[in-house]
This record gives C-alpha cells, sequence and structure tokens, in this order.
C-alpha cells in the first residue's frame, strides 16, 4: 500500500513538473514574440503602451477559443471517426462558431489599433506575426530532430 501512495505522489509530482515546465516555455514563447514584434514594428514608447493592452486583449480572446472550444473539436474528432451525421454536423457548427469567434477577435484588434498604430504598422504585425510562427516551427523541427523524435 505504501508503495501505491509513494508511485501515485511520485506520478503526481512529475506530472506538475511538466506543467510548470510548460508554463515557463509558454512564457519564453511569449517573452521572445513581444521582443520581436516590438523590433519589427518599431513601436515609439506612446505607441507600445497603447498597442500592448489591445493586442494582449486579443491573443487571449483567441488563445480562451483555442483552448476551450478546438481543444474540445479536434478531441471529439479523433475520439470518433465514425460519427452519425446528426453528430458531425453539431461538430462542424461548433467548429464554424469557433473559427468565427477568431476571426472576429482578429478584425477588432485591427479596428482597435487603427486609432493607435499606422496602418503601415498594421500590415508589419501581420508580417511579424507570421514571420515569428515560421521561426518558432523551425526551432521546433530542431529540437525534434535533436531528439530523434519525428513529428506524426
Amino acid at each position: 500500500m505504501k508503495k501505491l501512495i509513494l508511485i501515485t505522489l511520485s506520478l503526481f509530482c512529475m506530472a506538475a513538473s511538466f506543467a510548470q515546465n510548460g508554463e515557463r516555455m509558454r512564457e519564453r514563447v511569449k517573452a521572445q514574440k513581444i521582443a520581436f514584434i516590438t523590433d519589427k514594428l518599431d513601436l515609439t514608447p506612446e505607441e507600445a503602451t497603447k498597442f500592448w493592452p489591445i493586442y494582449n486583449a486579443a491573443e487571449e480572446r483567441i488563445e480562451a477559443v483555442r483552448t476551450k472550444d478546438m481543444r474540445s473539436i479536434k478531441s471529439k474528432i479523433r475520439q470518433n471517426p465514425e460519427m452519425s451525421d446528426d453528430e458531425a454536423n453539431k461538430l462542424l457548427q461548433d467548429l464554424i462558431t469557433a473559427e468565427d469567434e477568431m476571426y472576429k477577435a482578429k478584425v477588432d484588434l485591427i479596428n482597435n489599433l487603427k486609432g493607435v498604430i499606422p496602418a503601415k504598422k498594421i500590415i508589419r504585425l501581420k508580417r511579424a506575426e507570421d514571420e515569428f510562427n515560421q521561426k518558432l516551427l523551425e526551432r521546433l523541427r530542431e529540437m525534434r530532430k535533436k531528439r530523434g523524435k519525428p513529428r506524426n
């Protein structure tokens, strides 16, 4: 019985450690993204103080949809590939709703930024985000190669 408790506590501690490491990694990526975007947009201090609250709010809104809705949808797709037409239609409607929410958040971001930074910088923002995401994916691929784990 003591061994079972010890093993359970050990697994719990390992899971907590992985969660903390994942959170630290997300924070590092977020900090790198902030630095990258700040550099690419060449924000003035005045622009930056107005820009970041708007940008962060939009990012939080999009991430909430991704974690809450999209993960659930993808999980249901994986768990039940032989679903009925009714289930598939419901899932498609959920997918459309989630995608629409993310789209609205992006449109609101652009509209809210129009009064804060010039249009050219909003366009450069999109380019900077795409560039950052590409570099992040490349880094992840390199890390997987080093570990010898191919992407599924």
